[in-house]
């Protein structure tokens, strides 16, 4: 999912999914907080470290105590400063990380943002929940609106419209090499069999593109990729190996594309190409 931005007391805040996390940015909400103010002035507190050592506990089975022990130790003191690196360095800590780039910045998950709001003020911190929730809400609807367009396409009878298919969206015959090659997980497996390239070919391929393939994707490619994983999933209770479970998903996924493209019944739900 691609990163979000909601607007609180008029800053803008960027939420970003990790590990199927929502995670917001410290840094823009710190815009918001009078004063010259840092998170590593946040993170010395002993309340603060407190905290998220807790949640580390309860969601991280990999924290390091030990480090952790070290930290609570020092916090409050007048000498003592931390950085959000530092602390998930030590820690091995998995609540708040750092990155770089267009939307770089420090982002914690949302349960430690909402306890960061609090620092910045009581009144920002109600607003943060209050978008953040609007937010979530509007994303459940897109989400119930989108499945509820699945359902019904998989009632729709598969019919061949060779007039009406796309060539720039039927998957290719795997080619001799794609069939020997040994992907090195099952969702590249599933890639190459809808899409006939991984997904770090495809990145080299859009260098432009912030997502991924399946970001990209129509809604098409996305039920039979459902489909795909379904099938998968029985193949591999079968036993059947990798190399022939590719030949096979990559021959049901060409049939079910020039089985949907086209279709009436798609067009009268009001369902457009293009990003999802």
């Amino acid at each position: 999912m691609k990163n979000r931005i909601i607007t609180v007391q008029g800053a803008n805040v960027t939420i970003s999914t990790r590990d199927e996390q929502d995670y917001i940015s410290l840094t823009d909400m710190l815009k918001a907080k009078d004063g010259d103010f840092f998170i590593s002035d946040w993170l010395r507190n002993r309340n603060t470290v407190e905290f998220l050592g807790i949640w580390e506990s309860i969601y991280n089975p990999d924290f390091n105590y030990g480090e952790f022990a070290i930290i609570k130790s020092q916090a409050g003191l007048n000498s003592y400063k931390l950085s959000a690196k530092e602390w998930t360095e030590k820690t091995k800590a998995i609540g708040i990380y750092s990155s770089a780039g267009r939307y770089g910045g420090t982002y914690a998950h949302k349960d430690i943002a909402f306890e960061f709001g609090m620092w910045i003020s009581a009144e920002f911190k109600l607003y943060l929940i209050k978008e953040f929730q609007r937010l979530k809400d509007d994303e459940e609807k897109a989400s119930s609106h989108g499945w509820n367009l699945q359902r019904t396409l998989s009632k729709v009878n598969y019919r061949i419209h060779t007039d009406a298919i796309k060539e720039r969206l039927t998957p290719a015959l795997l080619t001799a090499q794609q069939k020997n090659t040994v992907y090195a997980n099952e969702a590249e497996l599933l890639n190459v069999a809808l899409f006939g390239v991984t997904a770090k070919q495809w990145r080299d391929n859009n260098p432009d593109q912030s997502g991924n393939m399946r970001d990209e994707a129509t809604l098409e490619q996305l039920v039979v990729l459902s489909n795909l994983e379904s099938i998968n999933a029985m193949l591999i209770y079968q036993g059947v190996p990798a190399p022939e479970r590719l030949v096979q998903l990559n021959s049901m996924a060409i049939t079910q594309m020039r089985s949907l493209i086209g279709l009436g019944n798609i067009k009268q739900l009001g369902i457009k190409h293009g990003h999802t």
